[in-house]
């Protein structure tokens, strides 16, 4: 008998693949054996990051792991970007992506999806406790730059709210 753990990851997974197969800006890849509890999102959508200069510079993709703790829905899941994919946002670091500021376990693992891809492209960004304070400032400083795109993700999207 599948436990309430193995049940929700498979109704995530199911979600996943319901309302992203046809969308050309995320692709979602399983990682291991069924049920999943760790994802590689690709995000074609447009973000930052520093060149060798410094200097914040566009690309046009990048990679996020997902992954789902042992007592995941309780807990939220924890995402990051790849290695050699650091970001340039308040919310990003080199480990580590922001996600809800009040986790709660009816938030679907579709809305996180969302969420990260509206951060990628400046849609969303909360200056308020950063993980990156230079990018911080240089959201006030560059207002009218951001948001780099406005790319509805898997249709309609549910709104939580990143710390």
């Amino acid at each position: 008998m599948a436990s309430v753990r193995d049940k929700r990851l498979e109704s995530d997974y199911r979600a996943l693949r319901t309302t992203f197969e046809a969308d050309d800006h995320v692709e979602i890849r399983a990682i291991g054996t069924a049920p999943f509890d760790r994802y590689m999102i690709v995000y074609k959508v447009p973000s930052l990051r520093l060149n060798a200069a410094g200097q914040p510079m566009r690309v046009d993709a990048t990679v996020v792991e997902i992954t789902l703790p042992q007592d995941y829905p309780r807990m939220p899941p924890s995402a990051r970007t790849v290695a050699g994919d650091v970001v340039f946002h308040p919310n990003f670091n080199a480990t580590k992506i922001c996600l809800a500021d009040n986790w709660a376990p009816s938030f679907q693992l579709t809305d996180i999806v969302r969420e990260i891809g509206e951060l990628l492209t400046w849609e969303k960004f909360n200056i308020r406790s950063p993980l990156n304070a230079t990018a911080a400032e240089w959201s006030q400083e560059h207002k009218d730059e951001i948001p780099l795109a406005r790319i509805p993700l898997g249709g309609n999207s549910v709104s939580i709210q990143i710390n």
